[in-house]
């Protein structure tokens, strides 16, 4: 029996156990979403905008382990999809990303919304295909599924020129793939595994480094029986958070440019790290002179381009994290550490996460306490800011893929549409966007979709007037010249008010309250301490609906404590040199 290519697509995704796709329709693609109307297995949500499908989708593959799928059209739909793919290739987020084409006699000769996807995805993908042959179509299709979501994960672009969407054809979606030359390792090397284990015996000031990794391979139930028998003290990577929980003995925190104090400096002590699903990027390192000038080094990664990159590695293991640990772990014994250890365990006691006090204003620490206090097991989403680093060492996270956040791409306007995605994917959860005033505004309109598809996301915005991550380093470094990071700015402030409120500043960068009105949806404003938990506690019983809660914070608070560029982790600036 013949089927069309859109068929075929259909019963790919079918096959592959999707549930929900997030897409934006047009022209080109038509065929397939008629498809798609005429079925009910697969829920289709409209996004009001290509970036926000593919965050969704992302936000749907990062609380899940499941592969995000989304559906656009050609020329700028495709071209729209950029961002939200490079955000999932740096992060290690398996997705398919399904572009339409224009047909394939067209290609080239600048046909409407005509646009080179493959050669414009190829540097932020993992893989990409044009299918320019429908007899390959299943093929290619089990082989983007395959790729995404095997080794180090990542998006997998798949162009659909029109012609091949509506091209009849025998054959369905094959059962099995193979690919040359593709076959990622998964288990450790014995000998090496072996070496690790003497290196964590003869260690005297011993540290764990875990990051996204864990989370990929469902790492956290096996390291949390090595941490319980070794014993060691532990830090994270921001997209490490919640693979160890956040109140646990051994958890200092995260690492690096806004790492917790006892985290820089134990790293910067130690004598061993044992490295294991990180990239050891900059933001870790500060400078790599100074990165931890003592220690040996193991790095555990599926991926043999991450191990040496940045730092120099001794003992360097490539397979998967869980299945390394599960090796490693009848082989380990408690080192001889106690000093190392009770000294550690009296940092993190002597030195709590500093904050800039405000007596007129939020305290942003203070706000993210509650949240976490009111909402313990959520699923927390956040842009890309301030607000996203004081989440990471205010909130405690119980639980692993519970912190769905851009690390490496850094990309503002993530958080919301990922949160429609972990919410479709966990109704069960309560699930909350931290937000700057500035970021949330980056794909705002996903309001509309949040509020149709009968979703209770709940966007805590931390709300200073500013973009203000770039102020603080304006503030620190560039004396105080906030050139063009305030965002009650007017045409008629002068050009040196620094930020200081004058008459010419609005009210609020914009009234949320308002805009969630305006969407359909819940706001509340928040002024003062006291109104911090009922707002919360309020907008934990709306069930269908999505709630904007307005926190209005100190304007000029800063994020400490802070490595400066250039300098080493152990260098910090702690908020009294302000």
């Amino acid at each position: 029996m013949k089927i069309s290519g859109s068929q075929l697509v259909l019963e790919a995704l079918k096959k592959e156990g999707v549930d929900c796709l997030f897409g934006y329709p047009g022209g080109v693609v038509i065929p397939l979403f008629d498809e798609l109307y005429k079925q009910d297995s697969i829920r289709l949500v409209l996004t009001r905008h290509e970036q926000a499908a593919v965050h969704a989708a992302d936000g749907y593959a990062r609380s899940t382990g499941k592969t995000g799928v989304c559906l656009v059209t050609s020329g700028p739909g495709a071209t729209n999809t950029i961002t939200g793919l490079a955000t999932a290739n740096f992060d290690s987020v398996p997705l398919v990303v399904l572009t339409g084409q224009v047909p394939r006699s067209m290609i080239g000769n600048d046909a409407f919304q005509e646009a080179d996807t493959v050669g414009l995805t190829r540097p932020v993908t993992k893989h990409n295909y044009i299918v320019l042959d429908r007899a390959e179509l299943g093929k290619t299709l089990k082989e983007a599924f395959y790729i995404a979501n095997t080794g180090r994960p990542g998006p997998v672009v798949v162009d659909l020129p029109k012609d091949i969407l509506i091209e009849l054809a025998e054959g369905g979606y094959p059962e099995e793939i193979s690919l040359k030359g593709y076959n990622p390792n998964t288990s450790g090397h014995t000998g090496q595994i072996k070496r690790v284990a003497s290196a964590i015996k003869e260690a005297k000031k011993p540290v764990f480094f875990i990051g996204g990794g864990m989370h990929i391979s469902g790492a956290s139930e096996i390291f949390r029986k090595v941490i319980d028998k070794v014993e060691i003290p532990t830090t994270v990577s921001l997209m490490g958070i919640g693979a160890l929980p956040s109140n646990h003995p051994y958890n200092m925190g995260m690492l690096g440019m806004h790492g917790t104090y006892t985290a820089n400096m134990s790293v910067s002590e130690c004598d061993l790290i044992i490295g294991i699903g990180v990239r050891f990027d900059d933001r870790v390192t500060g400078v790599l002179e100074k990165f931890a000038p003592n220690a040996r080094i193991i790095h555990i990664d599926i991926d043999p381009a991450s191990i040496s990159r940045n730092v120099k590695v001794e003992i360097p293991i490539v397979g998967d994290a869980k299945q390394v640990l599960e090796e490693l772990y009848p082989l380990l014994e408690k080192p001889a550490i106690d000093p190392w250890r009770k000294s550690v365990i009296q940092m993190v006691k002597d030195h709590p996460n500093p904050e800039d006090k405000s007596e007129k204003y939020l305290s942003p620490n203070n706000v993210i306490k509650a949240i976490s206090d009111v909402f313990s097991d959520a699923i927390i989403c956040t842009e890309v800011g301030q607000h996203q680093m004081w989440t990471a060492l205010e909130y405690k996270f119980s639980r692993p893929r519970s912190f769905i956040t851009s690390g490496g791409l850094g990309t503002m306007g993530y958080g919301f549409p990922a949160a429609i995605g972990a919410q479709l994917a966990n109704p069960d959860k309560k699930v909350i966007n931290i937000a700057g005033d500035g970021s949330i505004q980056m794909n705002i309109q996903e309001m509309a979709t949040c509020v149709q598809e009968g979703l209770p996301v709940i966007i805590a915005i931390l709300n200073n007037g500013y973009l203000g991550m770039v102020r603080q380093w304006q503030e620190l470094f560039q004396d105080s010249r906030y050139s063009f990071t305030c965002l009650m700015r007017t045409p008629n402030c002068k050009h040196d008010c620094n930020g200081v409120k004058g008459e010419w500043c609005h009210p609020y960068t914009l009234d949320f309250v308002k805009l969630a009105e305006a969407y359909g949806a819940i706001g509340i404003r928040v002024t003062s301490s006291e109104e911090i938990v009922p707002a919360l506690e309020r907008a934990k019983l709306s069930t269908d609906r999505p709630v904007i809660i307005d926190f209005i914070i100190e304007r000029e608070t800063n994020v400490w404590p802070m490595v400066p560029a250039g300098a080493a982790i152990n260098e910090m600036l702690l908020g009294k040199e302000k």
